[in-house]
């Protein structure tokens, strides 16, 4: 049975509360908790951290997404699947937090609106219909991933740490865009993925940094 509106809403404002504080928690191991020690010079960690930043933005914006849209899709099943990625991205969230603190690092300061932007966002690609929201998951995870390969390129070789996380979230995010691509997804209109792919080069731009 679905929950009154009022509830539903008391939900999200709650774990968008969870998600831009910092407080979420991860419900499979940490990949790199069996890696003891980093050997970083002070750039390296400065550089690991930036993208790390990087990373933890993306799985705000994830945990966003996939709560506005699971929330607003059409059928149970559609629901569930978003309502499953989404738990999977909460404990990306999770990682990057703490490995951010290992790095003596911070999360990015403009979290609230990075959660609020990619929140409207998921909102419309709901109303548009799951089969059009399904392929708004598909498209994104397509640009995450070829993302997070390419971060694996530039992060510093001896971050093992970071390397790990990393390398499971890859993973991760190509299951989920198979997962969406499978209950029926629509393949996103050129224009829609070359503003997507804009939108992400300016957050992955600024929270680098902020």
């Amino acid at each position: 049975m679905s929950l009154p509106h009022p509830d539903r809403l008391l939900l999200a404002f709650d774990r968008a509360l969870r998600t831009v504080s910092a407080q979420a928690k991860s419900s499979r191991p940490n990949p790199a908790a069996h890696i003891v020690t980093d050997n970083l010079s002070e750039q390296e960690q400065k550089h690991s951290a930036g993208l790390m930043r990087v990373n933890h933005v993306g799985e705000i914006c994830a945990q966003a997404l996939y709560d506005a849209q699971s929330s607003f899709s059409h059928t149970p099943v559609v629901a569930r699947q978003l309502q499953h990625s989404c738990v999977e991205e909460e404990d990306h969230l999770a990682w990057t937090a703490n490995r951010l603190k290992e790095l003596n690092s911070r999360t990015s300061l403009l979290s609230p609106l990075w959660y609020a932007g990619a929140y409207a966002c998921g909102v419309v690609a709901a109303k548009c219909g799951d089969a059009a929201s399904l392929g708004f998951v598909v498209e994104t995870e397509r640009q995450v991933e070829a993302h997070l390969a390419s971060h694996l390129q530039t992060l510093p070789q001896n971050d093992a740490k970071s390397r790990a996380i990393v390398e499971q979230m890859r993973v991760d995010e190509v299951a989920h865009g198979a997962a969406a691509q499978s209950l029926g997804a629509s393949e996103m209109p050129l224009p829609v993925r070359i503003g997507m792919k804009l939108m992400a080069k300016i957050m992955t731009t600024t929270a680098y940094y902020v």
